[in-house]
């Protein structure tokens, strides 16, 4: 009896133990190494799809009705109002599946059957979901040859060719375990589902604006500086919006001297860690590149007044070469680049050390000439008088030209909101 209690409790503790190991992110039956993983959480985390008693089902099947659902919820439709009844045999206008189907009706995302019915229960196949997203979005660049990759490519039907050879050009597919395989006829897993709506999420550019809505699902933040304007991003549906006055921080992607440039030309900086929100929304890539231009160029004035460089940033291309407009301005005074106080004062010492060792040379010069025995004398006062001649002569002289070594950083502020879609 003891034996058998000890095993009992040996087996508790192992499963105790096991269960966290074996959930992710809350999702009791996805694993961490489970091969939608991210994406699954992704869909979850934003409610497109949802959970069961902690559990996601990934190998389950996908309703018509938690497709459209998911799909509503994608494209920011889920709160469309109804203008137009939704006619089905099979779904009465009292049921709580009625209103996403007339809303999926009045878009025109998933269509009924030619006997009445929508059939909400049914299984979706992977072709028919391939169909909903060829239709939603535009008419763009296709590789016509894209589908002959493919193993088993002759098992796509007929009406469905010029479907997937649409959707595997804009990569808004799922072809797992096999990536050599489509499998165009078998049913779609709830894991193949959350990676074809991630996907689809990603690529919101490409789908036709009469089918998505912009929703705000949140406000996060961006901490540079606690001097900047504003510190907030609007995270939609569709895009994130960096508000103006928010402050990011680059550094050059060259080496930029003043004295060598002119207005017009261009100037190129880089990111050189991923630029989070402090909630955690990828904004820019790693290895982005913010392109500018120099706007003007003020050369050094007398009276130690440095050069100024002002520039503008006008583009950020991420290395997906996803293109974000932009609008800012270095995050200084009268948002010029020039050398900072301490580059002036190494300047302005230079010249006191200098003067002090010239005046030092000369009160030796001049007292050794008359009387050795003096050269204490000269150096007591040529050391002063020359390092005061230094310093007024640093401090009179022009100032200094602007540089900036390749991966310097600069902290620059949003004069516009920038807004990166998704």
């Amino acid at each position: 009896m003891k034996k058998l209690l000890a095993s009992l409790l040996v087996g508790g503790f192992i499963a105790f133990n096991f269960a966290p190991a074996f959930a992710y992110q809350g999702i009791n039956d996805v694993t961490e190494n489970y091969w939608a993983r991210t994406e699954i959480v992704s869909v979850v985390s934003d409610s497109v799809m949802n959970l069961t008693d902690g559990n996601f089902n990934p190998e389950g099947k996908i309703s018509r009705i938690e497709f459209v659902k998911a799909l509503l919820k994608v494209l920011g439709n889920e709160n469309l109002e109804i203008t137009s009844k939704a006619k089905f045999s099979d779904v009465a206008q009292s049921s709580d599946i009625y209103a996403p189907i007339a809303r999926s009706q009045q878009l025109g995302l998933v269509y009924g059957y030619p006997d009445g019915t929508f059939q909400p229960n049914n299984a979706v196949l992977r072709d028919e979901a391939q169909s909903v997203i060829s239709h939603i979005t535009i008419d763009g660049t296709v590789d016509s040859s894209i589908l002959s990759k493919f193993s088993d490519a002759g098992k796509v039907p007929a009406w469905a060719k010029n479907i997937y050879k649409k959707t595997l050009s804009y990569g808004i597919y799922v072809n797992h375990p096999d990536e050599l395989e489509l499998r165009p006829t078998d049913t779609l897993t709830r894991a193949e589902a959350a990676v074809l709506l991630h996907r689809l999420r990603e690529k919101l550019s490409l789908v036709k604006s009469e089918y998505k809505q912009e929703t705000v699902l949140g406000t996060e933040h961006l901490n540079v500086t606690k001097k900047a304007d504003c510190n907030e991003v609007t995270i939609t549906n569709l895009r994130n919006i960096i508000k103006e006055g928010n402050v990011l921080e680059i550094e050059f992607n060259e080496a930029f001297k003043s004295k060598l440039h002119a207005v017009g030309d261009t100037v190129t900086f880089t990111n050189e860690s991923d630029i989070l929100t402090e909630e955690g929304t990828l904004l820019f890539p790693a290895g982005s590149i913010f392109y500018g231009s120099v706007l003007d160029i003020k050369d050094p004035q007398w009276f130690n007044k440095n050069a100024r460089v002002y520039t503008q940033i006008t583009k950020v291309v991420t290395p997906s070469g996803k293109s974000v407009d932009m609008n800012a301005k270095p995050f200084y005074k009268d948002y010029a680049l020039k050398e900072g106080p301490w580059m002036t004062a190494g300047k302005v010492a230079l010249y006191t050390v200098g003067g002090a060792a010239v005046g030092t040379g000369a009160g030796v010069g001049f007292s050794f000439i008359p009387d050795p025995d003096k050269i204490g004398t000269g150096i007591a006062i040529g050391t002063p008088v020359g390092a005061g001649v230094g310093l007024i002569t640093g401090l009179v002289t022009p100032g200094l030209h602007y540089s900036a070594k390749d991966g310097e950083q600069i902290q620059v502020i949003l004069l516009e909101d920038a807004s990166i879609s998704k």
